[in-house]
């Protein structure tokens, strides 16, 4: 079929009260950051903690009785996973899900707490989509393909129906594209509900295949993963990008470190944990904020499933990019009481010690000098620069070893 508002509306029909209709709410925080009226559609707080139940629940409604009896198979990195798992196990049909080796834990143990059999196949999404398919006709398993389906687009496209009805004055989208199912869906809703909406797209730079596509340029390859890991797609669908060149204004591309200081961002200003595809429409709203000052914008934080030990190692980066933690390397006298003087300017300073390592057999400094590696907790880069200024002065040589927390060292 030839996915038409009205699909999409039906597909929302079908949907209403199996799942949730989230908060679209506005941020205080980013408006300031980006002269923008930003809000924040939360797709997050959804059941399993991202969109992909909406288009998952309208596949599955539309599956024969002997389809639903034979089961389910999709391939995915987890959150289609999960979407698929949660509503075949309410409807009483088997399912399976290939996921790549290199899927986070957490997704993993989420989809089989759901009921889902999970099968690990490749080194990325297109090698366990090929093993998925390879099942499906070999086993006779109806395929719920994440993205490159028109019933999982229409149920993905239900998103923008909330958005425009909870905010009618919206200006502008920014959505992540990875397949496209969900910014196809959501494109050809809002620009029927609103024809001069603008509809923005963002993919990560190191899996740029539909920025590509839709710009018709070659962007150089370079990296195997990406920490938005939900919108790694390195092939372009050729149903989602002939719907993305018709309603989608433009396609923009977010780095990783823009992706990570994004995740932060969401958490430290709004309290939203948000995972690397969630982020990315505000990492790209970020680095375009003149294209987007004055206007009313929407981002669409399309999931929450990041792995506590990323999101842990995000924070620890982040702050030392912005100077709020730093690792010093101090050259010492090998001398009783000189630690105790490195502590009380320190102390004075303002900064506070985390953690001390002393280094004395394996360094190339003289015999009778020694080292000493110690992680502060400081104000910014400014404040890390003058700590170092401080120590210099009182004669102890000192290199800042977390190199992004300030532009020199002495």
């Amino acid at each position: 079929m030839n996915i038409t508002y009205k699909h999409i509306k039906s597909a929302a029909e079908l949907i209403e009260g199996r799942v949730l209709r989230t908060p679209f709410v506005p941020s205080m925080k980013f408006s300031e950051l980006t002269g923008a009226d930003v809000w924040l559609k939360l797709e997050n707080l959804q059941h399993t903690g991202a969109f992909k139940v909406r288009g998952a629940l309208v596949k599955l409604l539309s599956l024969s009785e002997a389809e639903r009896k034979a089961g389910v198979i999709a391939a995915s990195a987890g959150n289609h996973a999960q979407g698929v798992g949660y509503f075949a196990r309410q409807l009483g049909i088997p399912a399976i899900i290939v996921m790549p080796k290199n899927t986070p834990f957490t997704k993993i143990s989420r989809t089989e707490a759901l009921g889902a059999k999970v099968v690990l196949h490749g080194n990325g999404f297109m090698q366990a989509r090929d093993h998925a398919l390879e099942l499906s006709n070999k086993e006779g398993y109806a395929f719920v393909h994440p993205y490159d389906d028109e019933r999982v687009i229409a149920g993905q496209g239900t998103v923008a129906i909330e958005m425009l009805e909870q905010k009618p004055d919206l200006d502008a989208m920014i959505v992540s594209i990875g397949g496209g199912g969900l910014i196809s869906g959501m494109g050809i809703a809002a620009k029927v509900m609103k024809p001069e909406i603008e509809v923005y797209g963002v993919q990560a730079a190191l899996f740029p295949s539909m920025f590509d596509a839709y710009h018709q340029v070659v962007t150089e390859y370079s990296g195997d993963q990406t920490i938005a890991d939900g919108i790694a797609v390195k092939e372009p669908s050729v149903r989602t990008h002939a719907i993305i060149d018709r309603v989608v204004d433009d396609v923009f591309l977010a780095g990783e470190i823009e992706i990570e200081q994004a995740i932060q961002d969401y958490l430290e200003m709004q309290r939203i944990i948000a995972e690397g595809a969630g982020a990315a429409p505000l990492a790209a709203l970020m680095r375009n904020k003149d294209r987007f000052k004055g206007k009313s914008v929407g981002l669409v934080v399309s999931g929450g499933n990041i792995d506590s030990r990323m999101l842990s190692s995000i924070l620890m980066r982040g702050l030392a990019r912005e100077g709020r933690l730093a690792s010093l390397r101090i050259n010492i006298p090998d001398m009783p009481g000189v630690l105790a003087i490195i502590a009380k300017i320190i102390g004075d300073s303002g900064s506070n010690i985390i953690e001390v390592h002393h280094q004395r057999l394996f360094s190339d400094v003289a015999l009778k000098q020694t080292q000493i590696d110690v992680a502060v907790e400081t104000i910014d880069r400014k404040h890390v620069q003058g700590l170092v200024d401080k120590l210099c002065d009182a004669g102890f040589d000192t290199k800042v070893m977390s190199t992004t927390a300030v532009e020199g060292e002495r």
